[in-house]
């Protein structure tokens, strides 16, 4: 779904999006590329995503940077967000984490899930 928000998280899937989506406080759209991106569903994004702020948050696993090396070409400015190997997964990688990664990247967060590293 594109609403038109300036920024734009892509993710490889839905699990992704849905661990992704509550630690957001500001309007993001999240875009799941199910895994592969064709050539012509990267031609629409290349033409709904001009002029707006593009990070790329895969998995750190061979599909993930297969992913990013396709991003990498297509939007030279897009920002990569790495999540650590040792998580693999975006959708398994602590919401903490997940919060401090997207807050450095100036993306508004529910400040609750930094809180959260403080109760492990």
């Amino acid at each position: 779904m594109d609403d038109g928000y300036d920024k734009v998280i892509i993710v490889e899937g839905t699990s992704d999006k849905r661990k992704v989506l509550p630690i957001i406080r500001e309007p993001v759209d999240i875009i799941c590329t199910n895994g592969t991106i064709s050539f012509s569903r990267m031609d629409e994004l290349i033409d709904q995503l001009t002029n707006r702020d593009v990070y790329i948050l895969v998995d750190a696993d061979e599909a993930g940077e297969k992913l990013r090396k396709q991003f990498k070409r297509e939007f030279p400015d897009a920002e990569h967000l790495y999540i650590d190997r040792a998580y693999r997964e975006v959708a398994t990688t602590p919401s903490n984490f997940l919060a401090s990664l997207l807050l450095s990247a100036n993306i508004d967060i529910n400040t609750e899930y930094l809180e959260k590293r403080m109760n492990l």
